[in-house]
């Protein structure tokens, strides 16, 4: 069978040689079909707006395409707290990087493509339904501008695999700027390779952080911009109400990416105590957390740089994490209530507005959305009257700012989504998928997720999206809903 020529492929991992990574090919698999594709992903490595019979061979594993080198990433990392020596990419494989027209370089990975040494025993695989739930996850949160892999397709294949119940496989497609995670410094920090460590970091910030590269102290400047990039992404994370729900150390980036979709959610019915993950029993990963796990990962991060930079001045660049982070949070805050003077009167408006959050369990999304309408277009009595007084508050700061109701009603909606990834959507398109091999909902949520902030009319008639559907406050039994990591 012909290579696939239609990808140039830079291959610059694999150049680090063998201690980094298995080499391999994919599991090949019977009858592969497409669940979803989506063309904006597509778009970041040259490809059509449609998956040709061609690439659906090569990216289930059935062919191989020409210049790439697949290969499993070697990395160890702390999970719940604990340090698991034997991880790596056990039913991954890097295909490649992919150089576009505009000289960007893009991972093209393959997550479920068959076991590797590093499978641990397991059969390397993934479900369709955790596919389906990345695919959608990583594609929701690329429309909110937040910084994350995408997800080009979810491949469904012909197999029964096993977790707690026999379940349909698939293979999702991954693009992403890197895979280099903290756990990816730590394999080679546990088992005292300090030349591995400077040769990955050296890697690094060559190929992510390139000004740097004649920096004297250039390893510093690296954990800096990691630190930064890390607290800039949770505060956005903290923004939009997204809980990751596996914060652990394998599943944060060097270059400050939402990376490895398990049992995510969005905060519904405000709950600062909420974790997605049903196996987070103590809520370590829960959302009023996530900076402080983040802090607590990039510690671990940095123990393993300090034969390249040195425990003191380390411990003095994670110094600079919290105030970061504040001032991150802050930013992100004023533009979610349309306001630019974040003193502390802007700080008291927005404490006491969590607290009212979640005294009423108001849907976090809905109510920033209903109040860019006040007060022009809604009235205090569509909000609890405990907000009354507060509202009062709020109006005196956009009135001291002097910025008009209409003025403000534009930025606070660039901003707030009127349509998030709800639990129940979530399930009515896997109900759909694995039920009736129904694929049109997966669809209909990564169209309508492209763009979350406003109604497109021409483009929800196309596809029969009805936006008030999708943008209703999620239903009383699906609130605080949680998910196996398996799931």
């Amino acid at each position: 069978m012909p290579l696939c020529k239609s990808l140039n492929f830079k291959n610059r991992f694999i150049n680090l040689g063998p201690e980094f990574y298995q080499e391999k090919l994919p599991d090949p698999v019977t009858d592969p079909y497409l669940v979803d594709y989506s063309p904006l992903a597509g778009q970041l490595i040259d490809l059509p707006s449609e998956l040709s019979p061609e690439l659906l061979e090569i990216l289930s594993g059935n062919q191989a395409m020409e210049g790439a080198r697949p290969l499993a990433m070697t990395y160890s990392g702390h999970q719940f707290g604990s340090y698991n020596p034997r991880l790596g990419d056990g039913r991954g494989l890097l295909l490649g990087e992919v150089l576009n027209k505009e000289k960007l370089s893009w991972d093209v990975h393959l997550k479920g493509a068959g076991p590797t040494r590093f499978a641990r025993g397991f059969d390397g695989r993934a479900t369709l339904q955790s596919s389906i739930r990345e695919h959608l996850g990583s594609e929701a949160l690329h429309g909110l501008g937040i910084p994350t892999t995408r997800s080009l397709a979810v491949i469904g294949i012909r197999e029964l695999i096993y977790r707690q119940k026999p379940e349909l496989a698939a293979i999702l497609v991954r693009v992403a700027d890197c895979h280099i995670r903290f756990g990816s410094f730590e394999f080679f920090h546990y088992t005292n390779q300090p030349k591995n460590i400077e040769r990955l970091a050296d890697f690094a910030i060559q190929n992510f952080h390139n000004d740097i590269c004649k920096e004297p102290e250039r390893h510093k400047i690296f954990f800096r911009r990691v630190l930064t990039l890390t607290a800039k992404l949770i505060a956005k994370w903290q923004a939009v109400g997204f809980v990751h729900g596996v914060m652990n150390t394998d599943n944060m980036t060097i270059t400050g990416t939402t990376f490895d979709y398990g049992p995510y959610g969005f905060i519904d019915s405000f709950n600062p105590s909420y974790t997605p993950n049903l196996s987070d029993t103590h809520g370590r990963y829960a959302f009023q957390k996530q900076a402080e796990i983040g802090f607590w990962n990039l510690n671990k991060f940095a123990e393993t740089l300090v034969t390249l930079v040195g425990a003191d001045q380390l411990e003095e660049e994670i110094k600079k994490y919290q105030p970061l982070f504040n001032g991150f949070y802050r930013e992100e805050m004023g533009r979610k209530l349309g306001l630019a003077i974040l003193d502390s009167d802007f700080s008291e408006l927005t404490q006491d507005m969590f607290q009212l959050l979640k005294k009423n369990q108001s849907d976090y999304s809905n109510f920033f959305r209903q109040l860019a309408d006040y007060p022009d277009r809604i009235k205090k009595s569509h909000f609890d009257t405990s907000f009354h007084s507060w509202l009062d508050r709020y109006i005196k700061l956009c009135e001291r700012e002097g910025i008009n109701n209409d003025e403000r009603k534009i930025k606070m909606d660039a901003v707030n989504p009127k349509f998030i990834l709800r639990t129940h959507l979530v399930k009515r398109a896997l109900d759909k998928a694995l039920k009736e091999s129904d694929f049109s909902e997966i669809r209909r949520l990564r169209i309508l997720l492209e763009n979350p902030f406003e109604d497109r009319p021409e483009i929800f008639n196309k596809y029969n999206i009805d936006p008030e559907f999708y943008s209703q406050d999620t239903p009383n039994e699906f609130l605080g809903n949680q998910l196996s990591c398996s799931a």
